[in-house]
């Protein structure tokens, strides 16, 4: 199933019909399955950087997908492809229905953050997501709260204001070779 996006302008630029039929769809599948008593399930098809998407939208939708219980193993990043009004987009920056600028996410760096988004689950894409939502202003997404979307960064997690205490050096008492340095009763080497 295709619902690709949740925001509906992004949705508009896309040219799908807004999230609330896939919401309407979905609720009527699983209707349907449980009354003929069998265990199926949606897989969504999901885009990731398509022109009018701005990381802020990667977070609402990163935000819906989470809410839905949902964890995409696989996310398509937008690539031009001819003969489409989505590449007449990413190529002159506006929608050409109303000659509007359209805002077109084209750096690789950008790119990466909006996937990552889109798998917030996954740990190796935390500070990619972390550094996305600072950038946004989305710093409420980031946490334990049931809303988040990542945890804190480790270093960040217990912070007292305290110096932390440090225990006595693992190697005390050993030679730059790692040897035990014998003293004699004198405390000569």
């Amino acid at each position: 199933v295709a619902p690709e996006h949740c925001s509906n302008h992004v949705l508009d630029k896309m040219g799908k019909p807004h999230i609330e039929y896939y919401k309407a769809f979905q609720k009527r599948f699983y209707e349907l399955t449980k009354s003929m008593g069998k265990e199926q399930y949606l897989v969504p098809y999901l885009m990731s950087s398509h022109p009018g998407s701005t990381l802020k939208d990667a977070a609402e939708l990163a935000c819906f997908l989470k809410s839905e219980g949902i964890h995409p193993e696989q996310v398509q990043d937008f690539y031009p492809t001819p003969g489409t009004i989505s590449t007449c987009m990413f190529h002159t920056g506006l929608d050409p229905y109303t000659m509007e600028p359209v805002y077109v996410p084209r750096s690789a760096k950008e790119k990466a953050e909006q996937r990552a988004m889109l798998q917030y689950y996954k740990p190796e894409n935390y500070a990619v997501i972390r550094q996305a939502l600072m950038k946004i202003g989305r710093r409420d997404l980031i946490g334990s709260g049931s809303k988040c979307l990542v945890p804190d960064a480790p270093h960040a997690q217990q912070n007292t204001g305290r110096p932390q205490q440090h225990s006595q050096k693992k190697n005390a008492g050993r030679t730059s070779a790692g040897q035990r340095g014998r003293k004699n009763p004198r405390g000569k080497k």
